[in-house]
């Protein structure tokens, strides 16, 4: 299963967020605004870090923002989303946060197949470095292996 696209209003480069929640809802706002999820789908990937830890910060600098498919979720779809200045989201090894990805996927199932695919990409170690000096959506497409 390739990765979902990634459309230019779904990267949002340089941001400032004050907190992981911040960050986190600059990624759902991406999601929203590219048409991929409505805003409760935000408000569910919170609830999972709030319920379950920074277990979505997979490595050195990137969390990986996800929650359940349902109504929340309008279609398959990914954000990227760099900051100036990193956040802390209470990982005992991989903090701070410099890259935030949210993953919206429509069905059951399909989710954990596009998890693997992004956890993929980052198995090289000079990706998220690259993301976070990335000055454009086209060259965050190229680092991720994905189209607009």
């Amino acid at each position: 299963m390739p990765l979902p696209p990634l459309p230019d209003e779904a990267v949002v480069l340089g941001a400032s967020a004050s907190s992981w929640r911040e960050a986190l809802r600059l990624a759902g706002g991406a999601l929203v605004t590219s048409g991929a999820a409505t805003p409760p789908y935000t408000d569910a990937m919170i609830d999972l870090v709030d319920e379950h830890g920074p277990y979505i910060v997979i490595s050195p600098g990137l969390a990986f923002a996800h929650a359940r498919p349902g109504p929340a979720v309008l279609r398959d779809g990914l954000a990227v989303v760099t900051l100036g200045e990193p956040v802390v989201f209470g990982h005992a090894h991989n903090d701070p946060v410099s890259v935030v990805l949210g993953l919206a996927v429509a069905e059951v199932g399909a989710h954990l197949e596009s998890i693997g695919e992004i956890a993929n990409t980052f198995n090289d170690d000079t990706v998220t470095g690259r993301l976070t000096a990335a000055t454009s959506a086209d060259e965050v497409r190229a680092i991720m292996g994905v189209t607009a």
